[in-house]
């Protein structure tokens, strides 16, 4: 019992004193969830804390369990218009993007590490998605604004490209313990079953939960009850996912989305409950995480590590967005932007848990590395972000910011629903062919649903959408004289 009682005051102290702390480097621009993993390091074995953790199959189990609860709170917050914006630039990202972006890290830290090119590639997939974790704590707790197409890519790149991730690690992991290795059939096989289980799993289960949220007798009184009923669904389905064979992280996810849908109001109210929850799980996956390394074996790679998250951040994911991004009319402000915040977190040191457990030479050397990648991310992609921002050109200001929006939109607010040809016609520009508004001739040329900062070079001036009425572009900005 004495036991227990301490193992109890250890945890509630560590959550308690990684929150306070936390709340304080928000003002120094550190993130969170690097405060959550210092004090881990610091109550480990290597702190003043000497606390001995090595069992890496509890640290997998609370790793994967505190993930599927944020990738719910992470779908719940996600709006379906939202999803509909930002769903295929995210699906390139998380897909392809992480093939390149695993692919091009791969070869550099096969020859950085001095390793076989499969424990390379190894290397690769394990840092090569996005982390939900991260990304959606960074957005909010910022206080950045940026376009919704922009704020949708990533947020949603980050909830569908862990799957893509687990299937290229458990492959390259099979591919290096099992002499006979996977046919190309049986990856082929395993990805459309992770990926068709997942998403039907998820969709199907959030449409069942959010009728029957709609029914149930739940009151004002009763939000955090409801709270409650969607975190426990939520990991239901994601381990029901994972029992079945499918992705629990894209069935979670999806899961969450369309809950948030079918039952909005519901969801809507118990939304401060499901954030204390993610914090909770967030707090605990980085003190786990920070307690399962040893700081003084990161020593022996610390300088290849930092060359590979170099490499990841300078090279590899840039290359992958503008691969991605640069086909669907993404700007080169919004493609740097989108290569700096694809952040690093918890899921890389998560995914390096399983050549630890499957026993993959080596393994506990790729843990080390990924480790070291995670810090280096959240160390300097976290903490410039907010400057990242401004230096790409991508941060909306306040709407009551009148000289800021003028300078980002330009000085002349046009109305949406105005002929686009007078329009230019008064201003002196060539007439476009469009005969329609100006909201929908922007449309027509952006090819796409605007957002509010999408731009529009034309006749050497710049039309930005300033402001949206839903799907519905009520006032557009006007610059004169700039760059086409």
């Amino acid at each position: 019992m004495e036991l227990l009682n301490l193992a109890l005051l250890v945890t509630g102290a560590l959550v308690f004193g990684s929150v306070l702390a936390g709340l304080f480097s928000a003002r120094a621009g550190l993130s969170f969830l690097l405060v959550f993993l210092v004090v881990g390091m610091l109550a480990g074995e290597d702190g003043p804390g000497g606390i001995r953790f090595d069992d890496v199959r509890v640290a997998l189990w609370v790793g994967s369990a505190a993930l599927g609860v944020i990738l719910l709170d992470g779908g719940l917050r996600t709006r379906l218009a939202t999803f509909r914006t930002g769903l295929r630039p995210a699906s390139c990202l998380a897909t392809l993007g992480v093939v390149v972006t695993a692919g091009i890290t791969g070869l550099a830290a096969s020859w950085l590490l001095d390793l076989p090119l499969a424990a390379g590639l190894l290397v690769g997939a394990i840092v090569g998605s996005t982390d939900a974790a991260a990304v959606f704590s960074l957005l909010k707790s910022s206080g950045l604004r940026v376009s919704e197409r922009l704020s949708s890519t990533l947020e949603i790149e980050s909830g569908l490209n862990d799957p893509m991730a687990v299937f290229l690690v458990l492959t390259l992991c099979a591919a290096l313990t099992q002499p006979e290795g996977l046919g190309a059939g049986e990856v082929a096989r395993m990805f459309v079953q992770q990926a068709l289980v997942g998403a039907v799993g998820g969709v199907a289960a959030g449409m069942a939960i959010g009728a029957l949220l709609r029914r149930l007798p739940l009151g004002g009184t009763a939000d955090g009850l409801a709270g409650l009923l969607l975190l426990s669904s939520g990991i239901a389905v994601f381990g029901g996912a994972g029992w079945l064979g499918g992705s629990g992280f894209l069935a979670v996810y999806l899961f969450g989305l369309v809950v948030a849908h079918r039952a909005h109001e519901v969801v809507q109210r118990s939304l401060a409950a499901m954030d204390g929850f993610a914090w909770l799980a967030q707090a605990l996956l980085f003190l786990l995480l920070g307690l399962l390394v040893t700081p003084h074996l990161l020593l022996d790679t610390l300088l290849p590590a930092l060359g590979v998250a170099a490499l990841l951040m300078f090279v590899a994911r840039p290359l992958a967005v503008a691969l991605c991004l640069a086909p669907l009319r993404f700007t080169r402000g919004e493609i740097g932007f989108v290569s700096w915040v694809g952040l690093r977190g918890a899921v890389p040191v998560v995914l390096a848990l399983f050549p630890l457990l499957m026993g993959v030479p080596k393994a506990r050397e790729l843990f080390e590395v990924a480790f070291v990648v995670v810090l280096g991310a959240l160390v300097l992609q976290g903490a410039t972000m907010v400057r990242v921002a401004h230096l790409f050109g991508v941060n909306l200001p306040d709407a009551a910011d009148e000289p800021a929006a003028r300078r980002l939109f330009g000085d002349f607010v046009l109305d949406g629903s105005a002929p686009a040809r007078e329009l230019c016609a008064f201003y002196g520009l060539e007439l476009p062919e469009h005969p329609g508004t100006l909201a929908q001739w922007i449309q027509e040329r952006l090819r796409r649903p605007p957002v509010v900062g999408d731009r529009l070079a034309w006749s050497g001036a710049s039309f930005s959408v300033r402001q949206m009425e839903g799907a519905q572009v009520l006032r557009v900005g006007l610059s004169l004289g700039a760059p086409g």
